[in-house]
């Protein structure tokens, strides 16, 4: 039987999840370590992948958030099948609308379905799914040409991960964002707005993606300017922000680590790291502009709250590094391990300010 004992969390709390699609298991894993350890937030802020963990986290088709988190670990492809094409035909899938209606045939399908459709709890994991399921989607038709504005379908699995209906009543605020190109400007969208093409919109990142219309105006990542999404605790123009009370603000960013920015072993590698490269530089900049700008009470010259960064990557062995942006199975499991053991550290190490359930080592270790 597990001894457990409830700790009281001091003051509000903020999460802020930042974007990067190929590390998110490491996310997932912090998450599912909140999970475990009892940890709460009072308000959510994520940008791009961070927006699909964020969600998983709190409302996940099925009502599961851990199982959820853990599942994302298994969308990685075999390392059999990456070795040889490293693409992860799970998640980014051929546009059009042919495409999508063969996708849809085939994850209805009985037979097929066990191959193709990553968030089925019956689908066989192993390489020759994967090596079938890479088949399937080989055959796909597409209308990808020169003139398309991206390469992949717009998220067409994100209906099937999360819970619309339940996004309004979730317990925490919740804030995502994407830039509006039309009208050249960030847009930030709540729990009471957030729809599917709300978050393809916030994921819509350029080239990979075509941007995402909603009410006629285009969007795309807001990652790709804003990779640690803030703004929802910033005071403006010399009014408030509207989340001041907040005492602790909890920032998981995997883009910070300089040590991402690396040769590559690859063309798509390379490819992979031209997207990564600026990213890290903007993290940085954006918690340091805040730190100093908007964290630090200019009379006193102290911080106004807690500012807690959680370090996701410092557990990677050294050998790994090179393989950290795979989306190979091997390299999303270790990652979703790294995240989990960092944030289980993180909770005891914080325990008096982030509250939640202490539990005794033997039944943490089991």
């Amino acid at each position: 039987m597990t001894n457990t004992t409830s700790r009281a969390a001091t003051g509000k709390k903020g999460l802020l999840i930042g974007g990067g699609a190929p590390n998110s298991p490491l996310i997932a894993g912090a998450l599912a370590a909140f999970l475990d350890e009892g940890i709460e937030f009072d308000v959510i802020s994520a940008s791009g992948a961070g927006v699909l963990m964020g969600l998983l986290y709190t409302v996940p088709q099925g009502g599961k958030p851990r199982e959820a988190l853990a599942h994302w670990a298994e969308m990685g492809v075999a390392d059999s099948v990456y070795d040889i094409f490293p693409v992860n035909y799970k998640v980014f899938m051929k546009p059009s609308a042919q495409a999508s209606t063969y996708r849809d045939a085939l994850t209805s399908f009985p037979l097929t379905r066990p191959f193709f459709d990553a968030f089925a709890n019956d689908c066989a994991r192993g390489p020759w799914s994967d090596w079938t399921g890479l088949m399937l989607a080989s055959m796909s038709p597409s209308n990808l040409r020169s003139k398309s504005l991206g390469l992949c379908a717009n998220l067409p699995f994100v209906e099937k991960a999360i819970d619309f209906a339940a996004v309004p009543a979730m317990k925490p605020e919740f804030y995502i964002n994407a830039y509006n190109l039309t009208q050249g400007q960030m847009k930030i969208w709540s729990k009471q707005e957030i729809g599917p093409a709300h978050v393809r919109a916030a994921l819509s990142f350029p080239f990979i993606y075509a941007p995402t219309q909603i009410d006629g105006d285009d969007y795309i990542e807001g990652a790709a300017l804003d990779t640690i999404n803030f703004t929802p605790f910033v005071s403006a123009d010399g009014m408030p922000g509207q989340h001041d009370d907040l005492e602790t603000l909890v920032v998981l960013d995997i883009l910070g680590d300089a040590k991402l920015i690396r040769k590559p072993r690859n063309l798509y590698d390379a490819w992979v790291r031209s997207i990564i490269t600026p990213l890290v530089k903007i993290a940085k900049s954006e918690l340091r502009l805040f730190e100093l700008e908007h964290n630090t009470d200019p009379a006193t010259g102290k911080p106004k709250r807690n500012l807690l960064k959680l370090d996701l990557m410092g557990a990677i062995p050294v050998e790994h590094w090179p393989e950290v942006l795979d989306w190979s199975k091997s390299n999303m499991k270790l990652l979703f391990d790294v995240g989990y053991k960092a944030g289980l550290s993180f909770c005891r190490e914080h325990a008096e300010i982030l509250g939640g359930v202490n539990e005794d080592d033997q039944a943490l270790a089991a």
